[in-house]
């Protein structure tokens, strides 16, 4: 009987029947050493958008069997986007072992920033949110940075054990662990398949270590709550940051409107006068208006000035948020877009975001 072989890079069992089916690849890929399945092939050399056939409800029944497991697990969660990429349901996979939090993307927040503040900030969140990690870390997987570090406390805290690497779709596991392979076994051939898109890895992915244990990256879990599953490939890389997001601050006065691009919107209702610093992709163009116009203005401009979204005929429109900001430096975040500071107390503001995606008010990460 021939021995099952799995994609190495989705995870997906391979299959030559189907091609419209998860796994599949043609006959003559099975003879390469590192085996593929199409849908990674054609991702990694032509950057496009994979097709996930797997319900949310899979991706956490596979989940669910880290809790019968003896491990450490590793949460990886986007600082660019804590909230959408919060998994709730990782004390439940978790079971009864040690959790890691690890924040990663630290290449995209202003250098400014204080790094200690962060971790702070992040272990307050996480126990708020039920968990009470043994470690808080901040990483840039993109760019390599404290990897090492990171990987020498893993190895520590996981005392021998295999070792889980979770988190929701597009928070960077897969680069993380490509970071590790590189750096230990220095191997540039063999990759993880990593992207910008939802639902890359679609089945564990087991990373042999040196001691008979291992370390699996898992599929992302899906936040439907993220802009991502809102816009199509060529408006998610304008929205998607690459490097440092530059801080743009607008000094408004009530009754004007900022657009970003047309994918949401805020109006400045009651405070006089305050000044809102976005931390959004550099790519996405803002527009300032008087919010007695923005109405025509949207209606009329969706798709051209207001873009993106640079498809209109599937949009659904956007759907608005009141918030009394009762504290100075108030993030209010649109889940998978990004943030804006509001400066001052005592301020009414209405965000209009797609119906679905997450809005929602915080502490701000970013003082000064």
């Amino acid at each position: 009987m021939t021995q099952e072989q799995y994609c190495s890079g989705c995870g997906a069992a391979i299959q030559t029947d189907d091609p419209k089916k998860i796994g599949f690849a043609p006959e003559a890929a099975l003879k390469r050493e590192t085996v593929l399945c199409k849908r990674c092939f054609r991702l990694n050399h032509y950057n496009e958008v994979p097709d996930v056939q797997l319900s949310d409800e899979d991706f956490l029944n596979m989940l669910e069997t880290i809790s019968h497991t003896n491990a450490l697990v590793v949460k990886i969660v986007d600082i660019f986007d804590f909230t959408g990429s919060w998994v709730p349901g990782v004390r439940r996979f978790a079971g009864n072992n040690d959790v890691m939090l690890v924040g990663n993307k630290l290449d995209l927040l202003p250098q400014s920033f204080n790094q200690d503040k962060l971790l702070k900030w992040m272990r307050f969140m996480s126990n708020q949110a039920g968990l009470k990690p043994i470690d808080v870390q901040l990483i840039s997987a993109e760019k390599g940075t404290h990897i090492k570090e990171l990987a020498a406390l893993i190895d520590n805290y996981r005392d021998g054990k295999d070792v889980y690497i979770v988190g929701s779709t597009n928070v960077g596991k897969s680069t993380f662990l490509n970071q590790l392979i590189q750096t230990f076994a220095g191997d540039d051939d063999t990759g993880i398949t990593a992207s910008q898109y939802p639902g890359t890895t679609l089945n564990f992915i087991e990373i042999p270590l040196d001691d008979e244990q291992s370390i699996y990256d898992t599929p992302g879990v899906i936040n439907p709550q993220q802009m991502a599953h809102f816009v199509n490939a060529d408006d998610l890389k304008v929205i998607t940051p690459r490097k440092e997001v530059k801080a743009k601050i607008h000094q408004l006065n009530e009754g004007q409107t900022l657009f970003f691009g047309g994918l949401a919107r805020l109006d400045f209702v009651k405070g006089g006068f305050c000044p809102f610093v976005s931390y959004v992709s550099n790519e996405l163009y803002i527009h300032r208006t008087k919010t007695e116009n923005a109405e025509a203005l949207y209606h009329n401009h969706l798709g051209e000035l207001l873009s993106p979204p640079s498809d209109t005929d599937m949009w659904t429109g956007l759907i608005r948020h009141d918030f009394k900001i009762k504290e100075k430096n108030t993030d209010i975040v649109v889940s998978g877009l990004g943030w804006i500071t509001v400066k001052e107390a005592g301020v009414t503001v209405s965000v209009h975001a797609p119906k679905g995606v997450g809005v929602s008010v915080r502490r701000s990460i970013i003082k000064g």
